[in-house]
């Protein structure tokens, strides 16, 4: 049956139900019917499966359809049976089918009756399967998820490098391969490795419009952020993802006692449980997943309303896929994720165990996320260019659909700091990917550029005005707006494009987003870890700040012993009326609440009740006691004075760790008598010392205490004397 013979559109109808095609896909079909090599990049939720299904049904033979997942193939086999009377129209092929289903699989595929048949890479390279194959007629090969194929995709699987040589062997069968996420770099390694260099090739837009994309910082107040959120979004079906599975079931209990309605997903869980959670998110008996990225795959529920990233993914392509499945109905999806640069050092820590070539892929992908995350130009635009497509952002659709855009930060005028930028790329011959270009602006030296000889250069150097943060931002802005590209043979590679050597021959003005600032400081973190995106009331913060100082003279002790400025703040942001609500008041525990508590609590139902205030009841987070097993192991360990190094270890904390853990301890109102371990270090008269200095200070900031001391104790020995004063003092 020849191309003209077929009606397409009646077939779409007969088979599948639809009126008309989407996007690119009659064309796709059309050259999958004419046996051409076919590529297709289409974005999730743009009909890819369809691309190659339709063929399938309407030709002679049996199209083999290779897939990664066994869980996708299976809710395809399904699907395509729903179109059919003949259960043997689809199969699947791997490990789990039992003799008997292997003879019946092969027998429908003789007799012409099956039209699709799923299989891994590996079941295909099985000898009997390929020798079975060999004899049969063939329509096509189709490869899903192709980027697999290439180790610079985000999934990269070394058994689909095999894929060409097999599918040689089955004779002169055309290629389909697809993807719903692949780079440039990406796309020219799937059709070398395919070797299908003469395919045609078909490319979706990747902008979803209907997306809004936001990166909040990831504070330690997140779990509180996370359910506002989803409280604002009341009813509405939504996925977190998380990185491990004990995040999953951390946050899916702190959703529960919230009162909002969710179930975890990670591959830890029996199959049974995850089958059961993800029919429960179909069918909406729970409105949120919390998940690791094994939940999603072929999930299609067009109604996700929001998708949240609690941790950042390891590369764009995932995060790109997981925000995806968002708003699949053209509806309102809204894309968050939480962003702090100590996720991404663990990340990098992960990934040092692994092989030189996968961890350079590792960490270059993953700069990519960064930049993503700390960019201020439009996220929208930052992401289309990734994937290799322009977008404008005045007019773009969904333009305005990004925080960036929504918020913009101030703009520089960085004309000249552009003009040295490319100058240098020009100069240091295209060797150097952004590291070195940064390094050789501000004068640092590495191995490479000691090879080079770069640091004898006269231009060496010329750049110090600026910072290393600096230049990097106006790396990624430049390379968006195609003045430089990262070359694709050798991934990484800085060079200058023919707009950028005309803009160094002619400049323009080129005004620069200043970059968002996500760092925190090791101390202020704890002290600032409260501190949300809503607003405290700051009528009620000045009432309570006095409080604090009367309390806190009546007991002869500093005003920041009583509570710490983030607990007023938490304070009134939540308005507490009862010991209960202010246990879960950020930094407060039984003990605090118990010593000083009464006149707070007080004060703010005083308060509330005479400016009739409706308390946010949804900001008061309940905890699950998760971390009450740390906190209980660490306390008993001191009272019977273990050694902190061993404290540390048995707990797989580092020291840093462990002193952040005993500081949340002691400010919320537990004592720890930790003397032993500071006589080792301080005599009584240099404790004394520091002990005065905390009882006269305004301030508990090791910054200051460092500055007063100026350097006659360290960081540590300070912040031990720190966990010392509270205890005896506050507690």
């Amino acid at each position: 049956m020849n191309l003209n013979e077929i009606d397409i559109h009646k077939e779409l109808k007969k088979y599948f139900g639809f009126n008309q095609f989407k996007g690119l896909q009659e064309s796709v079909i059309k050259t999958v019917l004419s046996r051409e090599n076919t590529f297709v990049i289409m974005p999730t939720g743009g009909g890819k499966s369809l691309c190659y299904q339709l063929p399938a049904l309407v030709q002679e033979g049996t199209a083999i359809v290779v897939s990664p997942l066994i869980a996708l193939m299976k809710n395809q086999v399904d699907a395509i049976r729903s179109l059919s009377s003949e259960t043997g129209i689809a199969h699947v092929l791997n490990s789990s089918l039992t003799k008997t289903e292997i003879t019946q699989v092969k027998k429908d595929i003789t007799s012409g009756l099956t039209k699709l048949l799923y299989v891994a890479p590996e079941s295909l390279t099985k000898e009997e399967n390929l020798a079975f194959l060999q004899g049969v007629t063939v329509s096509f090969v189709a490869i899903d998820e192709a980027h697999c194929i290439s180790e610079w995709g985000h999934d990269f699987r070394p058994e689909y490098r095999n894929l060409r040589h097999i599918i040689k062997q089955l004779g002169d069968v055309p290629v389909i391969g697809l993807t719903a996420t692949a780079t440039p770099k990406v796309q020219e390694d799937i059709l070398k490795n395919l070797d299908m260099s003469d395919a045609k090739t078909y490319k979706a837009s990747f902008n979803r419009p209907n997306l809004y994309y936001e990166v909040r910082t990831k504070t330690k107040n997140i779990e509180s952020d996370i359910i506002r959120f989803i409280k604002q979004h009341k009813g509405k079906s939504g996925i977190i993802y998380c990185l491990s599975r004990k995040k999953v079931e951390a946050i899916a209990h702190v959703l529960q006692v919230n009162g909002i309605s969710a179930v975890p997903y990670h591959a830890g869980l029996d199959a049974k449980t995850r089958a059961k959670h993800q029919d429960m998110f179909l069918m909406e008996d729970v409105d949120v997943v919390v998940a690791t990225i094994a939940f999603g795959m072929g999930i299609d529920k067009p109604d996700v309303r929001f998708v949240i990233h609690h941790d950042i993914p390891k590369s764009l392509e995932s995060y790109y896929q997981e925000t995806g499945r968002a708003g699949r109905d053209g509806g309102e999806g809204h894309c968050l994720a939480y962003y702090s640069y100590k996720d991404v050092e663990k990340l990098e820590k992960f990934m040092s165990g692994k092989p030189v070539a996968e961890q350079e892929i590792g960490f270059a992908l993953l700069q990519e996320v960064v930049a993503y995350a700390e960019t201020s130009i439009s996220r929208r635009k930052f992401l289309l260019h990734y994937f290799g497509e322009e977008f404008d952002s005045e007019t773009g659709e969904g333009a305005d659909m990004d925080d960036n855009v929504r918020n913009p930060k101030t703009k520089i005028e960085a004309q000249k700091q552009v003009v040295k930028l490319l100058e240098i790329v020009r100069d240091t011959k295209h060797l150097y990917k952004s590291k070195e270009i940064i390094y050789t602006l501000v004068g640092r030296v590495n191995a490479m550029i000691k090879a080079h000889r770069t640091d004898v250069q006269p231009f060496f150097g010329s750049g110090q005005a600026f910072e290393e943060r600096y230049w990097m931002a106006l790396i990624r802005q430049v390379l968006v707006e195609g003045y430089l590209a990262k070359d694709i043979e050798t991934y990484g590679i800085v060079k200058l494009t023919d707009k950028g050597a005309a803009f160094i021959k002619s400049p323009d003005s080129f005004m620069m987003s200043e970059d968002h600032e996500y760092n925190e400081t090791e101390d202020e973190a704890i002290v600032t870890a409260a501190k949300s995106s809503a607003t405290a009331d700051e009528t009620l913060m000045i009432m309570l700040r006095d409080l604090r100082k009367k309390v806190a003279k009546k007991a002869g002790v500093p005003p920041f012993v009583v509570f710490q400025d983030p607990s007023l703040e938490d304070m009134a942001l939540k308005y507490p009326v009862s010991a209960e609500e202010l246990v879960n008041i950020h930094g407060v525990g039984e003990g605090k609440a118990k010593k000083y508590g009464k006149e707070f609590i007080e004060l703010i139902s005083r308060y509330v009740e005479e400016n009739e205030i409706i308390r946010p009841d949804d900001y008061v987070v309940k905890s699950t006691g998760a971390n009450s097993v740390n906190k209980l192991f660490i306390i008993q360990s001191i009272d019977r004075k273990l050694s902190l190094d061993d404290i540390a270890s048995a707990k797989g904390l580092s020291m840093d760790a462990l002193i952040k853990e005993m500081q949340q301890i002691v400010y919320a109102g537990t004592k720890l008598n930790i003397k032993y371990w500071i006589d080792e270090m301080l005599d009584d008269e240099q404790q004394e010392e520091i002990f005065e200095y905390f009882m006269e200070s305004e301030t508990d900031q090791i910054e200051e205490a460092l500055k007063v001391f100026d350097g006659d104790y360290d960081l540590d020995e300070l912040r031990f004397m720190r966990i010392k004063f509270i205890s005896e003092v506050a507690n």
